[in-house]
């Protein structure tokens, strides 16, 4: 069946530059390059959706063969043939092309064989293609040659949704340009406007709720409302908008987070099952939920960032959420987010979501007891107290010295052992191979080097003065005294064994060649 009805996105799409909201940058560019006829051979435009990218491409392809003007013109009147046709999308000279459907080289190859032909009807041959990001990688191929040295009269204007998808080798042929998304206020002025021009009555509460829904996306935000005045019969309040977007109130979500943070769980899950009752959807309660801790922690007094100008919050929860700052912890809003965020593919992934949100509930609960990892390290580095008596025989924490064991060196074996013990496997075993014991008395050690390392005095010296705490003083001699290593007393001791000297007269041959 016919309908006369146009959607809002349709019916009020951007015809001009002058219409073109939220895109300030990209209007001054384009249209002072057109003034002066700095026109490129190929343009990208990038963004999210419902931005404003086609609506860009039609209106620069408008300005290119206007027929108000003997040239190009950066304001198109919009009423001759050629602004007609291409609004109607039925201009020959501009092709609207979606790459989605035409992905391969061939079909890039029929584009580029009828660009060599001049304009029928228009100055220019435009060429636009949508999501081009789509195309295969032999399409983009094909088109590099010609997006480089087009001819004179052909413009290609390429949009995509997904820029790190298109080839550099395309990206540098191209001036780039990103659509932001739309502000808020800017969205709604928008949508105050066409609200009027359709004798539709909106809330100012509405319109705050269907602006920051529509995520900088102006199309999003038409569909939003289409769908509020279809529902409202064109009486939209702010409670039929919560009702279309399953949202709650965002004083109930202030008052759930108070909760949520007062510490009392069986309260908590109280208030989630009331707000799932009145038919809140749980995965946008925990979006409002995510967007109250981002505002709560811009607006924390540790952080200091002053009045937030766009906070969604009336006055009176804005105070509320201000005295709630003052009692936690900005390390406590930290984790908040972290374990919210996780929890997001976790409630798409469920089954249940009343299920995982009252885990998520939970586990938000507990999260604020835990330690930060600088308390940890804390706890773990304090040094425990001891109990001393005072004066008045009553026990006083002191803290306790952890100082390491001295040891005590007083003989040639007894240096032999603490080596071994601290594991100081090189100068032990250097010492007990080639060092004779002259004299160790008085933190003075008297010996004969075999090999004559030169550097044993300052390792050993170094090594007695730190783990007996006292300073050490080696003296070698010059000849030796013809006493034993620490090894060869070892062989001698084993010799001397009468088990040993019987295994040894087992064997003609035998000797021993190494203690350990």
């Amino acid at each position: 069946m016919d309908s006369n009805y146009t959607v809002l996105a349709r019916k009020y799409r951007s015809q001009d530059f002058k219409s073109l909201i939220g895109q300030d940058v990209l209007v001054k560019t384009l249209t002072t390059a057109i003034n002066t006829g700095r026109i490129a051979h190929a343009y990208i435009f990038t963004g999210i959706r419902g931005t404003g990218k086609t609506s860009t491409a039609r209106i620069l392809a408008k300005a290119l063969n206007c027929l108000s003007s003997d040239g190009p013109t950066a304001n198109p009147c919009g009423v001759c043939e050629n602004c007609r046709a291409i609004a109607a999308g039925q201009h020959i000279d501009v092709m609207e092309i979606d790459a989605a459907s035409h992905t391969g080289v061939d079909n890039m190859r029929d584009i580029l064989d009828t660009a060599q032909y001049r304009p029928t009807n228009g100055r220019y041959k435009v060429y636009i293609i949508d999501e081009v990001h789509m195309l295969s990688t032999s399409a983009f191929n094909a088109l590099l040659k010609t997006l480089e040295e087009p001819p004179a009269h052909v413009i290609f204007i390429l949009a995509t949704t997904e820029i790190r998808k298109v080839p550099v080798t395309i990206l540098s042929r191209c001036q780039r340009f990103d659509l932001v998304r739309v502000p808020v206020e800017t969205l709604k002025q928008h949508f105050a406007w066409i609200a009027d021009q359709e004798k539709i009555e909106l809330s100012d509460a509405a319109n705050e709720l269907l602006a920051r829904a529509a995520d900088g996306s102006v199309r999003d935000g038409l569909s939003l409302l289409d769908q509020a005045i279809a529902q409202t019969g064109g009486h939209i309040d702010e409670q039929a908008v919560m009702d279309m977007l399953k949202r709650a109130d965002r004083g109930v979500v202030v008052n759930f987070m108070e909760t949520l943070l007062s510490g009392d769980t069986a309260a908590a899950l109280a208030k989630v099952d009331e707000i799932y009752n009145n038919g809140a959807d749980l995965s946008m309660l925990l979006t409002d939920m995510m967007e109250w801790t981002h505002w709560a922690t811009r607006m924390h007094p540790s952080i200091h960032a002053g009045e937030i100008s766009n906070l969604p919050y009336t006055a009176d929860q804005r105070e509320q959420m201000r005295k709630i700052d003052t009692r936690v912890s900005l390390n406590i809003l930290s984790r908040i987010w972290q374990v919210m965020v996780a929890a997001v593919p976790e409630m798409q992934a469920s089954s249940n979501q009343k299920q995982c949100f009252d885990m998520l509930v939970v586990r938000l609960m507990h999260i604020a007891d835990m330690p930060t990892v600088p308390e940890i390290l804390q706890r773990q580095t304090t040094v425990k107290p001891t109990s001393e008596p005072n004066s008045n025989n009553q026990p006083v924490q002191t803290p306790s010295t952890s100082q390491p064991k001295q040891v005590v060196i007083t003989n040639a074996n007894d240096l032999a052992n603490a080596l071994q013990e601290s594991k100081e496997i090189l100068l032990y075993s250097y010492y007990t191979s080639n060092i004779e014991v002259v004299e160790i008395s008085d933190n003075v050690m008297k010996y004969y080097d075999r090999r004559g390392d030169a550097d044993f005095a300052h390792k050993m010296s170094a090594w007695l003065n730190d783990k007996t705490g006292r300073t050490w003083t080696l003296e070698r001699v010059t000849e030796s005294q013809n006493t034993h290593t620490i090894t060869e007393q070892k062989k001698e001791e084993l010799e001397a064994d009468p088990l040993v000297a019987s295994a040894m007269d087992l064997f003609s041959d035998a000797e021993i060649v190494g203690i350990k």
